[in-house]
Protein backbone atom coordinates (compact mmCIF):
# COMPACT_ATOMS: atom_id res chain seq x y z
CA UNK A 1 0.00 0.00 0.00
CA UNK A 2 1.36 3.44 -1.01
CA UNK A 3 2.63 5.57 2.12
CA UNK A 4 1.59 8.26 0.33
CA UNK A 5 -1.48 10.66 1.82
CA UNK A 6 -3.03 11.32 -1.48
CA UNK A 7 -2.71 7.94 -3.66
CA UNK A 8 -4.35 6.50 -6.34
CA UNK A 9 -7.79 5.00 -4.61
CA UNK A 10 -7.91 8.07 -1.60
CA UNK A 11 -11.24 8.10 -0.27
CA UNK A 12 -11.94 4.84 -2.11
CA UNK A 13 -12.37 2.00 0.25
CA UNK A 14 -12.94 -1.30 -1.56
CA UNK A 15 -12.78 -2.88 -4.96
CA UNK A 16 -16.28 -1.79 -6.23
CA UNK A 17 -15.22 1.83 -5.49
CA UNK A 18 -11.85 1.59 -7.22
CA UNK A 19 -13.65 -0.15 -10.05
CA UNK A 20 -16.27 2.81 -10.67
CA UNK A 21 -13.95 5.42 -10.20
CA UNK A 22 -11.04 4.12 -12.44
CA UNK A 23 -13.16 2.97 -14.96
CA UNK A 24 -15.81 5.20 -14.85
CA UNK A 25 -15.41 8.63 -13.80
CA UNK A 26 -11.62 9.65 -13.55
CA UNK A 27 -10.92 10.14 -17.12
CA UNK A 28 -13.96 11.99 -17.71
CA UNK A 29 -13.87 15.70 -18.73
CA UNK A 30 -14.68 18.43 -16.58
CA UNK A 31 -17.60 20.63 -17.38
CA UNK A 32 -17.42 23.33 -14.66
CA UNK A 33 -20.94 24.74 -15.51
CA UNK A 34 -20.71 27.61 -12.80
CA UNK A 35 -17.48 29.28 -11.19
CA UNK A 36 -16.17 32.82 -10.57
CA UNK A 37 -13.22 32.36 -12.33
CA UNK A 38 -11.78 35.89 -14.14
CA UNK A 39 -12.22 35.41 -17.80
CA UNK A 40 -9.53 38.03 -18.42
CA UNK A 41 -7.21 35.97 -16.91
CA UNK A 42 -8.37 33.26 -19.45
CA UNK A 43 -8.19 35.45 -22.23
CA UNK A 44 -4.54 36.72 -21.22
CA UNK A 45 -3.21 33.41 -20.84
CA UNK A 46 -1.92 34.68 -17.20
CA UNK A 47 1.50 33.68 -15.90
CA UNK A 48 1.35 34.12 -12.04
CA UNK A 49 4.79 34.80 -10.08
CA UNK A 50 4.08 32.26 -7.39
CA UNK A 51 1.97 30.28 -5.67
CA UNK A 52 0.76 32.84 -3.43
CA UNK A 53 -1.12 34.75 -6.14
CA UNK A 54 -2.79 31.93 -7.71
CA UNK A 55 -3.70 29.89 -4.61
CA UNK A 56 -4.18 32.24 -1.48
CA UNK A 57 -5.40 35.53 -3.23
CA UNK A 58 -8.74 35.51 -3.01
CA UNK A 59 -9.62 32.40 -1.45
CA UNK A 60 -11.79 33.19 1.67
CA UNK A 61 -12.07 29.79 2.68
CA UNK A 62 -8.21 29.71 3.75
CA UNK A 63 -8.48 33.32 4.70
CA UNK A 64 -11.20 32.34 7.29
CA UNK A 65 -8.96 28.88 8.42
CA UNK A 66 -5.97 31.07 8.64
CA UNK A 67 -8.35 34.18 10.84
CA UNK A 68 -9.21 31.05 13.23
CA UNK A 69 -5.78 29.82 13.52
CA UNK A 70 -4.90 33.50 15.25
CA UNK A 71 -2.87 34.84 12.27
CA UNK A 72 -2.92 38.62 12.18
CA UNK A 73 -4.83 40.10 8.63
CA UNK A 74 -1.52 41.51 7.73
CA UNK A 75 -0.65 37.75 6.36
CA UNK A 76 -4.09 37.32 5.19
CA UNK A 77 -5.45 39.81 2.70
CA UNK A 78 -2.65 42.39 4.26
CA UNK A 79 0.43 43.78 2.79
CA UNK A 80 2.73 41.12 3.80
CA UNK A 81 5.02 39.47 1.24
CA UNK A 82 3.54 36.57 -0.81
CA UNK A 83 6.16 33.97 0.22
CA UNK A 84 5.09 35.01 4.06
CA UNK A 85 1.64 34.88 3.11
CA UNK A 86 2.04 31.30 2.14
CA UNK A 87 4.03 30.42 4.90
CA UNK A 88 1.08 31.18 6.87
CA UNK A 89 -0.73 29.29 5.17
CA UNK A 90 1.42 26.39 5.59
CA UNK A 91 1.43 26.65 9.11
CA UNK A 92 -2.64 26.80 9.54
CA UNK A 93 -2.71 23.76 6.90
CA UNK A 94 -1.95 20.57 9.64
CA UNK A 95 -4.86 22.66 11.73
CA UNK A 96 -7.57 22.12 8.96
CA UNK A 97 -8.16 18.57 9.64
CA UNK A 98 -11.24 17.32 9.03
CA UNK A 99 -12.10 20.22 7.24
CA UNK A 100 -11.94 19.77 3.20
CA UNK A 101 -9.30 22.30 2.90
CA UNK A 102 -7.15 19.47 4.02
CA UNK A 103 -7.87 17.41 1.25
CA UNK A 104 -8.45 20.03 -1.09
CA UNK A 105 -4.94 21.26 -0.45
CA UNK A 106 -3.06 18.05 -1.02
CA UNK A 107 -5.19 17.02 -4.10
CA UNK A 108 -4.29 20.27 -5.43
CA UNK A 109 -0.58 20.03 -5.13
CA UNK A 110 -0.67 16.37 -6.27
CA UNK A 111 -2.85 17.02 -9.65
CA UNK A 112 -1.40 20.06 -10.14
CA UNK A 113 2.30 19.96 -8.82
CA UNK A 114 3.10 16.67 -8.24
CA UNK A 115 4.30 17.15 -4.53
CA UNK A 116 3.01 14.75 -1.82
CA UNK A 117 4.55 15.97 0.79
CA UNK A 118 2.01 17.28 3.51
CA UNK A 119 2.76 20.88 3.73
CA UNK A 120 3.43 22.04 6.87
CA UNK A 121 5.97 24.67 8.14
CA UNK A 122 8.74 22.29 7.98
CA UNK A 123 7.92 21.54 4.35
CA UNK A 124 6.75 24.96 3.36
CA UNK A 125 10.12 26.56 1.90
CA UNK A 126 11.06 23.59 0.23
CA UNK A 127 7.49 23.64 -1.47
CA UNK A 128 7.10 27.18 -1.67
CA UNK A 129 10.25 27.21 -3.68
CA UNK A 130 9.47 24.28 -5.72
CA UNK A 131 5.81 25.02 -7.08
CA UNK A 132 6.36 28.73 -7.25
CA UNK A 133 9.01 27.78 -9.82
CA UNK A 134 6.83 25.44 -11.60
CA UNK A 135 4.04 28.26 -12.18
CA UNK A 136 6.17 30.94 -12.84
CA UNK A 137 6.27 29.12 -16.28
CA UNK A 138 3.99 28.99 -19.49
CA UNK A 139 3.22 25.32 -18.56
CA UNK A 140 1.21 27.03 -15.75
CA UNK A 141 -0.70 29.50 -17.33
CA UNK A 142 -4.29 29.81 -16.69
CA UNK A 143 -5.38 28.23 -20.13
CA UNK A 144 -2.76 25.17 -19.24
CA UNK A 145 -4.06 24.94 -15.44
CA UNK A 146 -7.55 24.21 -16.96
CA UNK A 147 -6.04 21.70 -19.45
CA UNK A 148 -4.15 19.71 -16.88
CA UNK A 149 -7.45 18.56 -15.37
CA UNK A 150 -9.22 18.00 -18.74
CA UNK A 151 -11.27 21.07 -18.59
CA UNK A 152 -13.68 20.88 -21.39
CA UNK A 153 -17.09 23.41 -20.66
CA UNK A 154 -16.21 26.44 -17.87
CA UNK A 155 -18.42 28.97 -16.78
CA UNK A 156 -17.93 32.21 -15.03
CA UNK A 157 -20.58 34.86 -14.08
CA UNK A 158 -20.59 38.18 -15.05
CA UNK A 159 -22.79 41.10 -14.31
CA UNK A 160 -25.46 42.56 -16.65
CA UNK A 161 -23.82 45.26 -17.59
CA UNK A 162 -20.22 43.33 -18.60
CA UNK A 163 -19.25 44.66 -21.61
CA UNK A 164 -17.94 40.72 -22.75
CA UNK A 165 -14.77 42.00 -24.30
CA UNK A 166 -12.65 39.00 -22.47
CA UNK A 167 -14.97 36.07 -23.62
CA UNK A 168 -15.29 37.76 -27.02
CA UNK A 169 -11.37 37.51 -26.76
CA UNK A 170 -11.97 33.87 -26.20
CA UNK A 171 -14.27 32.90 -28.99
CA UNK A 172 -12.57 34.75 -31.45
CA UNK A 173 -9.32 33.10 -30.55
CA UNK A 174 -10.55 29.59 -30.66
CA UNK A 175 -9.59 28.55 -27.73
CA UNK A 176 -9.75 24.24 -27.24
CA UNK A 177 -11.95 24.64 -23.96
CA UNK A 178 -15.16 26.12 -23.86
CA UNK A 179 -15.69 29.16 -22.02
CA UNK A 180 -18.98 30.64 -21.33
CA UNK A 181 -20.78 32.88 -19.14
CA UNK A 182 -23.45 33.23 -16.31
CA UNK A 183 -26.24 36.36 -16.27
CA UNK A 184 -25.28 37.52 -12.79
CA UNK A 185 -28.11 40.52 -12.23
CA UNK A 186 -28.74 40.58 -8.65
CA UNK A 187 -27.72 43.83 -7.98
CA UNK A 188 -30.72 45.19 -10.20
CA UNK A 189 -33.40 43.05 -7.99
CA UNK A 190 -31.93 43.81 -4.56
CA UNK A 191 -33.62 47.65 -4.50
CA UNK A 192 -32.80 47.94 -0.72
CA UNK A 193 -28.58 47.71 -1.21
CA UNK A 194 -26.85 50.69 -0.57
CA UNK A 195 -25.75 52.06 -4.09
CA UNK A 196 -28.73 50.63 -5.94
CA UNK A 197 -29.45 53.76 -7.66
CA UNK A 198 -26.32 54.42 -9.36
CA UNK A 199 -26.16 50.45 -9.83
CA UNK A 200 -29.25 51.44 -12.30
CA UNK A 201 -27.61 54.58 -13.94
CA UNK A 202 -24.59 51.94 -14.67
CA UNK A 203 -26.84 49.27 -16.15
CA UNK A 204 -28.92 52.29 -18.31
CA UNK A 205 -25.30 53.01 -19.64
CA UNK A 206 -24.45 49.39 -20.93
CA UNK A 207 -27.88 49.12 -22.45
CA UNK A 208 -28.09 52.50 -24.19
CA UNK A 209 -30.89 53.55 -22.54
CA UNK A 210 -32.04 56.21 -19.83
CA UNK A 211 -34.09 54.04 -17.05
CA UNK A 212 -36.52 56.19 -15.42
CA UNK A 213 -38.85 53.63 -15.19
CA UNK A 214 -39.84 50.27 -14.46
CA UNK A 215 -40.85 49.86 -17.74
CA UNK A 216 -37.09 50.73 -18.93
CA UNK A 217 -35.51 48.46 -16.28
CA UNK A 218 -37.61 45.93 -17.76
CA UNK A 219 -36.31 46.68 -21.11
CA UNK A 220 -32.42 47.14 -20.15
CA UNK A 221 -32.36 43.96 -18.57
CA UNK A 222 -33.92 42.35 -21.65
CA UNK A 223 -31.19 44.26 -23.88
CA UNK A 224 -28.53 42.79 -21.86
CA UNK A 225 -29.83 39.04 -21.88
CA UNK A 226 -30.25 39.51 -25.41
CA UNK A 227 -26.60 40.78 -25.70
CA UNK A 228 -25.46 38.15 -23.55
CA UNK A 229 -27.02 35.35 -25.51
CA UNK A 230 -25.60 36.76 -28.50
CA UNK A 231 -21.98 36.44 -27.09
CA UNK A 232 -22.91 32.78 -26.23
CA UNK A 233 -24.42 32.98 -22.72
CA UNK A 234 -26.71 30.18 -21.86
CA UNK A 235 -26.83 30.10 -18.30
CA UNK A 236 -28.00 33.09 -15.62
CA UNK A 237 -27.22 32.83 -11.72
CA UNK A 238 -28.86 34.20 -8.58
CA UNK A 239 -27.33 34.48 -5.48
CA UNK A 240 -30.38 34.74 -2.81
CA UNK A 241 -31.57 34.70 0.60
CA UNK A 242 -34.07 32.92 -0.45
CA UNK A 243 -36.77 33.24 -3.25
CA UNK A 244 -38.97 35.86 -3.13
CA UNK A 245 -42.75 35.64 -3.92
CA UNK A 246 -45.16 38.40 -2.79
CA UNK A 247 -48.40 39.18 -4.44
CA UNK A 248 -48.44 42.91 -6.56
CA UNK A 249 -50.22 44.61 -8.86
CA UNK A 250 -47.80 46.24 -11.69
CA UNK A 251 -48.93 49.53 -10.66
CA UNK A 252 -47.32 48.92 -7.22
CA UNK A 253 -44.21 47.77 -8.83
CA UNK A 254 -44.19 50.45 -10.60
CA UNK A 255 -44.55 52.96 -8.36
CA UNK A 256 -42.31 51.91 -5.60
CA UNK A 257 -39.48 51.64 -8.69
CA UNK A 258 -40.25 54.90 -9.15
CA UNK A 259 -39.83 56.35 -5.18
CA UNK A 260 -36.52 54.60 -5.46
CA UNK A 261 -35.59 56.15 -8.35
CA UNK A 262 -36.66 59.69 -6.88
CA UNK A 263 -34.56 58.61 -3.94
CA UNK A 264 -37.56 58.29 -1.57
CA UNK A 265 -37.11 55.40 0.88
CA UNK A 266 -38.93 52.45 0.59
CA UNK A 267 -40.20 49.84 3.21
CA UNK A 268 -39.57 45.90 3.11
CA UNK A 269 -42.86 45.14 2.06
CA UNK A 270 -42.28 47.14 -1.03
CA UNK A 271 -38.73 45.97 -1.52
CA UNK A 272 -40.38 41.95 -1.53
CA UNK A 273 -42.99 43.28 -3.81
CA UNK A 274 -40.58 44.52 -6.30
CA UNK A 275 -37.93 41.84 -5.88
CA UNK A 276 -40.76 39.24 -6.68
CA UNK A 277 -42.11 40.82 -9.83
CA UNK A 278 -38.59 41.38 -11.04
CA UNK A 279 -37.42 37.88 -10.65
CA UNK A 280 -40.71 37.11 -12.20
CA UNK A 281 -39.69 38.63 -15.48
CA UNK A 282 -36.28 37.73 -15.78
CA UNK A 283 -37.77 34.26 -15.37
CA UNK A 284 -39.73 34.35 -18.21
CA UNK A 285 -37.07 36.22 -20.42
CA UNK A 286 -34.72 32.88 -19.62
CA UNK A 287 -37.29 30.79 -20.74
CA UNK A 288 -38.27 32.31 -23.76
CA UNK A 289 -34.43 32.28 -24.65
CA UNK A 290 -33.92 28.63 -23.32
CA UNK A 291 -31.51 29.36 -21.05
CA UNK A 292 -30.45 27.64 -17.87
CA UNK A 293 -31.38 29.54 -14.69
CA UNK A 294 -29.75 28.95 -11.21
CA UNK A 295 -30.57 29.89 -7.62
CA UNK A 296 -28.42 29.65 -4.83
CA UNK A 297 -30.21 30.26 -2.02
CA UNK A 298 -29.58 30.36 1.85
CA UNK A 299 -26.74 32.01 2.65
CA UNK A 300 -26.07 34.79 5.23
CA UNK A 301 -23.91 37.36 4.52
CA UNK A 302 -21.57 40.03 5.27
CA UNK A 303 -22.43 39.35 9.02
CA UNK A 304 -19.01 40.81 10.67
CA UNK A 305 -20.23 45.04 9.74
CA UNK A 306 -16.42 46.17 10.81
CA UNK A 307 -14.68 43.72 8.36
CA UNK A 308 -16.46 44.12 5.80
CA UNK A 309 -16.29 47.79 6.19
CA UNK A 310 -12.28 47.42 6.36
CA UNK A 311 -12.26 44.60 3.35
CA UNK A 312 -15.50 44.22 1.32
CA UNK A 313 -18.17 41.52 0.41
CA UNK A 314 -16.67 37.83 -0.73
CA UNK A 315 -13.69 38.32 2.06
CA UNK A 316 -14.81 35.29 4.23
CA UNK A 317 -17.57 36.37 6.41
CA UNK A 318 -20.51 34.83 5.53
CA UNK A 319 -22.91 32.05 6.70
CA UNK A 320 -24.92 29.68 6.39
CA UNK A 321 -28.97 31.77 7.33
CA UNK A 322 -31.86 29.67 8.43
CA UNK A 323 -34.70 31.51 6.43
CA UNK A 324 -38.10 29.77 5.26
CA UNK A 325 -37.44 28.42 1.74
CA UNK A 326 -40.41 26.06 0.48
CA UNK A 327 -44.08 27.77 0.54
CA UNK A 328 -42.06 30.89 -1.08
CA UNK A 329 -39.97 28.84 -3.49
CA UNK A 330 -43.10 26.52 -4.44
CA UNK A 331 -45.26 29.33 -5.32
CA UNK A 332 -42.16 30.97 -7.56
CA UNK A 333 -41.86 27.82 -9.58
CA UNK A 334 -45.35 26.83 -10.14
CA UNK A 335 -46.34 30.45 -11.37
CA UNK A 336 -43.32 29.99 -14.08
CA UNK A 337 -45.18 26.30 -14.33
CA UNK A 338 -48.64 27.30 -14.94
CA UNK A 339 -47.44 29.77 -17.84
CA UNK A 340 -45.19 26.67 -19.33
CA UNK A 341 -42.88 29.81 -18.51
CA UNK A 342 -40.48 27.49 -16.64
CA UNK A 343 -37.56 26.86 -17.89
CA UNK A 344 -34.42 24.29 -17.29
CA UNK A 345 -33.69 24.93 -13.68
CA UNK A 346 -31.18 24.37 -10.73
CA UNK A 347 -31.88 25.03 -6.73
CA UNK A 348 -28.52 24.86 -4.61
CA UNK A 349 -29.61 24.83 -0.95
CA UNK A 350 -26.99 26.16 1.85
CA UNK A 351 -28.64 25.12 5.12
CA UNK A 352 -28.70 20.79 5.13
CA UNK A 353 -31.64 20.97 7.21
CA UNK A 354 -33.40 21.82 4.03
CA UNK A 355 -32.24 19.18 1.95
CA UNK A 356 -35.49 16.98 1.67
CA UNK A 357 -37.09 19.96 1.39
CA UNK A 358 -35.21 20.87 -1.82
CA UNK A 359 -34.94 17.06 -3.27
CA UNK A 360 -39.09 16.86 -3.13
CA UNK A 361 -39.35 20.68 -4.52
CA UNK A 362 -37.66 19.60 -7.66
CA UNK A 363 -39.95 16.87 -8.05
CA UNK A 364 -43.19 18.92 -8.18
CA UNK A 365 -41.98 20.82 -11.42
CA UNK A 366 -40.02 17.70 -13.50
CA UNK A 367 -42.79 17.52 -16.10
CA UNK A 368 -41.18 14.75 -18.18
CA UNK A 369 -40.09 17.50 -21.07
CA UNK A 370 -36.38 17.31 -20.29
CA UNK A 371 -34.73 14.66 -18.20
CA UNK A 372 -34.05 15.94 -14.70
CA UNK A 373 -35.30 19.68 -16.49
CA UNK A 374 -35.70 20.69 -12.48
CA UNK A 375 -32.52 19.63 -10.53
CA UNK A 376 -31.25 19.65 -7.06
CA UNK A 377 -27.77 21.11 -7.43
CA UNK A 378 -24.60 19.89 -5.52
CA UNK A 379 -23.57 20.64 -2.03
CA UNK A 380 -22.31 23.99 -2.50
CA UNK A 381 -19.75 26.44 -0.12
CA UNK A 382 -19.97 25.56 3.33
CA UNK A 383 -21.68 22.16 2.05
CA UNK A 384 -19.19 21.50 -0.74
CA UNK A 385 -17.43 18.67 1.96
CA UNK A 386 -17.61 14.62 2.09
CA UNK A 387 -20.67 14.83 4.68
CA UNK A 388 -22.31 17.73 2.90
CA UNK A 389 -21.86 16.21 -0.62
CA UNK A 390 -23.35 12.53 0.85
CA UNK A 391 -26.26 14.64 2.64
CA UNK A 392 -27.03 16.25 -0.37
CA UNK A 393 -26.57 12.92 -2.74
CA UNK A 394 -28.66 10.85 -0.20
CA UNK A 395 -31.61 13.72 0.02
CA UNK A 396 -31.80 13.04 -4.17
CA UNK A 397 -31.20 9.15 -4.24
CA UNK A 398 -34.32 8.39 -1.24
CA UNK A 399 -36.69 11.31 -3.06
CA UNK A 400 -35.65 11.25 -6.50
CA UNK A 401 -33.50 9.92 -9.64
CA UNK A 402 -30.12 10.51 -8.94
CA UNK A 403 -29.04 8.98 -12.16
CA UNK A 404 -30.25 12.44 -13.65
CA UNK A 405 -28.19 14.32 -11.61
CA UNK A 406 -25.76 16.92 -12.92
CA UNK A 407 -22.96 16.49 -10.69
CA UNK A 408 -20.43 18.76 -9.28
CA UNK A 409 -18.93 22.10 -10.25
CA UNK A 410 -16.57 24.68 -8.15
CA UNK A 411 -18.19 28.00 -7.68
CA UNK A 412 -14.38 29.00 -7.23
CA UNK A 413 -12.62 32.18 -8.19
CA UNK A 414 -9.38 30.21 -8.13
CA UNK A 415 -7.87 28.41 -11.14
CA UNK A 416 -6.19 26.02 -8.74
CA UNK A 417 -9.97 24.34 -7.44
CA UNK A 418 -10.79 21.42 -10.32
CA UNK A 419 -9.61 18.60 -8.08
CA UNK A 420 -12.80 19.49 -6.89
CA UNK A 421 -14.38 17.76 -9.35
CA UNK A 422 -12.26 14.18 -8.21
CA UNK A 423 -12.94 14.39 -4.49
CA UNK A 424 -16.90 14.72 -5.29
CA UNK A 425 -16.45 11.82 -8.11
CA UNK A 426 -14.39 9.90 -5.29
CA UNK A 427 -17.32 10.09 -3.01
CA UNK A 428 -19.78 9.47 -5.10
CA UNK A 429 -17.66 6.07 -6.27
CA UNK A 430 -17.50 4.93 -2.27
CA UNK A 431 -21.04 5.99 -1.74
CA UNK A 432 -22.24 3.33 -4.64
CA UNK A 433 -19.00 0.84 -3.82
CA UNK A 434 -19.89 0.41 0.11
CA UNK A 435 -23.52 -0.10 -0.97
CA UNK A 436 -22.49 -2.66 -3.70
CA UNK A 437 -20.01 -4.67 -0.73
CA UNK A 438 -23.10 -4.34 1.52
CA UNK A 439 -25.72 -5.79 -1.30
CA UNK A 440 -27.72 -2.87 -1.14
CA UNK A 441 -26.83 -2.41 -4.59
CA UNK A 442 -26.21 -5.33 -7.45
CA UNK A 443 -22.87 -5.84 -8.25
CA UNK A 444 -24.02 -4.95 -11.52
CA UNK A 445 -20.78 -2.72 -12.96
CA UNK A 446 -22.02 -1.78 -16.64
CA UNK A 447 -24.97 0.03 -15.27
CA UNK A 448 -24.20 1.53 -12.24
CA UNK A 449 -20.38 2.61 -14.18
CA UNK A 450 -22.94 3.82 -16.61
CA UNK A 451 -24.63 5.81 -13.91
CA UNK A 452 -21.74 6.73 -12.66
CA UNK A 453 -20.36 8.45 -15.94
CA UNK A 454 -23.50 10.35 -16.32
CA UNK A 455 -23.10 11.99 -13.15
CA UNK A 456 -19.32 13.04 -13.73
CA UNK A 457 -19.94 14.20 -17.14
CA UNK A 458 -23.04 13.08 -19.69
CA UNK A 459 -26.22 14.59 -17.60
CA UNK A 460 -24.45 18.15 -17.37
CA UNK A 461 -23.04 17.94 -21.15
CA UNK A 462 -26.62 17.41 -22.24
CA UNK A 463 -28.14 19.66 -19.54
CA UNK A 464 -26.39 22.07 -20.41
CA UNK A 465 -25.88 21.87 -24.64
CA UNK A 466 -22.30 21.42 -24.19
Amino acid sequence: MSTKFIHDNFLLENKYAEELYHNYSKNQPIIDYHNHLSPQLIAEDKIFDNITQVWINGDHYKWRAMRTLGINERFVTGNASDKDKFLNWAKTVPYTMRNPLYHWTHLELARYFDVYDLLNETSAEKIYDEVSAKVNSKEYSTQNLLRKVNAEYVCTTEDPTDTLQYHQQIRKDNLDIKVGTSFRPDKAILISNDGYNSYIDSLGKSANTEINTYDDLCDALKKRIDFFDKNGCSVCDHGLDQIYFETFTESEIKAIFKKKRENQAITSEEALKFQSAILIFLAETYHEYGWVQQFHLGALRNNNARMHRILGPDTGWDSIGDYPQAQKLSAFLNTLDSKDKLTRTIIYNLNPADNEVMATMIGNFNDGSVKGKVQFGSGWWFLDQKDGMIKQMNALSNMGLISCFIGMLTDSRSFLSFPRHEYFRRILCNLLGDEIKRGELPNDMEWIGKMVSDISYNNAKDYFKV
